[in-house]
């Protein structure tokens, strides 16, 4: 069982930076695959980046890549996001989330079903 709770969001102008981070509780964070996920008004929820357990692989998705930087801290017990660049379209409510799942190339994370638990929000809005 994992628990995970989002903090960092808020507003910024565009070309700015935001640190998103998500907490969690449970002993099976350090063997989890991570990622974030990022869900717009009128949208369906989509990918935005993930990293395996130890941190030695991370996958972005296009849109963000170039930009934003997913690490952990094992010790913990949190994920990160890092966007910088920020544009109005990266306006969304980001949702952390962990996947039970193991033993695939990260690039297969990208699916909300590979994940089993989510966090409850944070919202990121990029002004123009």
């Amino acid at each position: 069982q994992v628990q995970l709770v989002e903090s960092g969001g808020g507003l910024v102008q565009a070309g700015g930076s935001l640190r998103l981070s998500c907490a969690a509780s449970g002993r099976t964070f350090s063997s989890s695959v991570m990622g974030w996920f990022r869900q717009a008004p009128g949208k369906e929820r989509e990918f935005v980046a993930a990293i395996s357990w130890n941190g030695g692989s991370t996958y972005y998705a296009d849109s963000v890549k170039g930009r934003f930087t997913i690490s952990r801290a094992n010790g913990k017990n949190t994920v990160y996001l890092q966007m910088n660049t920020l544009k109005p379209e990266d306006t969304a409510v980001y949702y952390c989330a962990a996947s039970s799942r193991r033993g695939y190339s990260i690039s297969y994370y990208t699916r909300l079903y590979d994940y089993g638990y989510w966090g409850q929000g944070t919202q990121v809005t990029v002004s123009s």
